[in-house]
């Protein structure tokens, strides 16, 4: 059972891939970039980029009647590590008692230039 999730409360994907797929009980988040409601990249600093990601995030996850407490994993994509401290501490505040499983990864380039990108997995 695959089915494809989309919600007009996150942006819109920028490619051929689905904002998210529900499998049975199990939630697979593409990667999603500091884009606002209008497809517009948020850039100013590292801080709004990663709250505008974890808006879109909780939007996705509204959408199929699950919250941040329902992931079980994270991958995050950097383009500078020496961004970690502050991202660290906003992930901190969102996953206060039981955070995920992570890895993050510095690279060399994310799509439209972000400076960060995170995808989640999510079970019900």
């Amino acid at each position: 059972m695959k089915k494809i999730i989309y919600t007009n409360k996150a942006p819109a994907a920028i490619g051929p891939y689905s904002q998210a797929i529900l499998s049975h009980n199990t939630l697979y988040c593409s990667g999603q970039i500091a884009l606002d409601i209008n497809g517009k990249l948020i850039k100013t600093n590292i801080k709004e980029e990663t709250n505008q990601i974890i808006n879109n995030i909780q939007a996705i996850l509204k959408e199929v009647k699950m919250d941040m407490s329902n992931i079980v994993k994270t991958t995050i994509f950097l383009k500078n590590m020496n961004d970690f401290s502050t991202i660290n501490s906003i992930y901190a505040q969102q996953f206060k008692d039981y955070p995920p499983a992570r890895e993050t990864v510095e690279v060399s380039a994310l799509p439209k230039n972000a400076n960060i990108e995170i995808s989640v997995i999510a079970v019900k």
